[in-house]
């Protein structure tokens, strides 16, 4: 007979800070850190261990014993079940606090990185209502909490909305979402209705059957709506009418776009889009740039705050007008023709071919003629014939992924010895990796952090880089 786990609970965990996955970070009273989802910074808990690992505890918690006095109330009724915002029970001003830690944390305790200024972190003009592009999923399966399950409620429904964690084959009926600004909620549960009047089936992950399958909405600060709508059927008999109907009834979306996927994955990426009505794309305002976003386009999520990210780098960059600048991962082009006006060449690279498209596409769209994009792995593209070619940069731009930049990069960035970098990080963890290995070369002049994503993990980091005078 097996021995049984004995269940080990950490009595009084005292949380301090945020980390990851909308999880807190404590310890015990005898110094062993904890990681736990359910609390806030200021929390005192007892936490039931799920796995030791090497330094830390990840766990659960079962008492909160103190509550915070950063706690506040969550605005959302979704709040705690859909999980796409993990901290609207802090207060944002302590959200903004424990942020910027984040980002210390990453570059002082761990990259080792000696930042000579450090500016307070940028908050976000408002918490709520901030994101332009929303993705929502039809289902026939609602996700139950609990205490419906325990009152034998059944989860047959037709829904649109937000999977949860780990529920992959059924969806949370969103009735109002507070991420995305009027007139997102509207349009949303006017589709449901009118799908549900319809009589249209609702999509089944599990038998990969169901006529409606995805919902994307883009709302842009100049006024317009992009509503994408993907079939899981190719039935003409079906889609037209409905489509008549959702044109008819939301005057609001100023671009109606479908596609076909029957596909196992939900990424449209690879399928042909289809417009029903509109011009088939949005336009959107970013600073003195105006861009042209299609149904496939990647586009800095929150507009606002992503103008006063740009005016970070922009004013970081310093150009004079003669500056030769290279933009690194590119995407459409943003940063690059954000400064193109103010230096004398932007040369930007991006591995996807579909952003490039957009990018020479905005380029012209704004009268911009100085800058030029190349489609390819920087690693690859990025060489000394490359630089050979188009000259050595002034000034370098760089925003990669989370993974940060390849090795291989690095090396190259210490060989092209441009005067000043500019990294622009969406992980400050990988962003310290690579300062690290750039210090051989250069140091860190200052560091900005922007808040893109109010009541989450996420967090922008902004650094300035310079070449040793020696």
């Amino acid at each position: 007979m097996a021995r049984r786990k004995k269940n080990i609970i950490l009595s009084n965990v005292q949380f301090f800070g945020i980390a990851d996955e909308g999880k807190a970070v404590g310890k015990t009273e005898d110094g062993q850190v904890v990681f736990a989802k359910g609390v806030v910074p200021g929390d005192s808990a007892d936490v039931l261990v799920l796995k030791k690992r090497k330094g830390h505890i990840q766990g659960v918690v079962r008492q909160i014993n103190t509550f915070s006095n950063e706690r506040v109330e969550p605005v959302c009724s979704h709040f705690g079940t859909c999980g796409g915002c993990k901290w609207q029970n802090l207060d944002y001003a302590a959200q903004l606090r424990h942020k910027a830690v984040v980002v210390e944390n990453a570059l002082i305790r761990l990259g080792k990185i000696s930042v000579g200024e450090w500016l307070p972190i940028l908050a976000a003009e408002s918490p709520y209502y901030y994101r332009n592009k929303m993705e929502f999923a039809f289902s026939c399966k609602q996700w139950l909490t609990h205490e419906e399950i325990n009152s034998e409620k059944s989860n047959a429904a037709d829904v649109l909305g937000f999977h949860p964690a780990g529920g992959f084959d059924k969806v949370i009926d969103i009735q109002h979402c507070w991420l995305q600004p009027d007139p997102s909620n509207a349009v949303r549960n006017t589709v449901r209705a009118i799908a549900i009047a319809q009589g249209l089936s609702f999509y089944d992950v599990k038998k990969h059957e169901g006529f409606l399958r995805n919902l994307m909405l883009r709302i842009t600060t100049t006024g317009e709506t992009m509503a994408l709508i993907a079939f899981g059927e190719d039935n003409p008999d079906l889609r037209r009418p409905f489509l008549e109907e959702v044109e008819r009834r939301l005057p609001q979306i100023t671009t109606l776009v479908y596609c076909i996927n029957t596909k196992m994955n939900d990424t449209i990426w690879d399928l042909p889009v289809h417009t029903w009505s509109g011009k088939g794309y949005a336009e959107e305002q970013l600073g003195h740039v105006r861009f042209r976003i299609g149904p496939k386009s990647f586009f800095q999520t929150n507009t606002r705050q992503g103008e006063n990210l740009y005016d970070v780098v922009a004013r970081f960059a310093n150009l004079q007008g003669h500056e030769n600048v290279y933009d690194l991962y590119t995407g459409i082009g943003s940063i690059g023709l954000y400064v193109a006006k103010d230096c004398k060449q932007v040369v930007g690279i991006e591995e996807v071919a579909a952003a490039i498209d957009d990018a020479k596409i905005n380029a012209e769209v704004n009268g911009v003629e100085n800058v030029k994009f190349y489609v390819g792995d920087v690693r690859a593209i990025l060489t000394s014939d490359f630089a050979a070619q188009h000259g050595k940069p002034d000034l370098l731009i760089t925003d990669p992924p989370r993974a940060g930049m390849h090795e291989d990069v690095i090396n190259m960035l210490l060989e092209l010895e441009a005067p000043r970098i500019v990294y622009v990080s969406c992980n400050p963890g990988t962003q310290a990796r690579d300062l690290g290995r750039l210090s051989t070369k250069y140091q860190v002049l200052k560091v900005q952090p922007v808040d893109m994503f109010p009541h989450t993990h996420h967090i922008e980091s902004v650094a300035l880089l310079e070449l040793h005078k020696s």
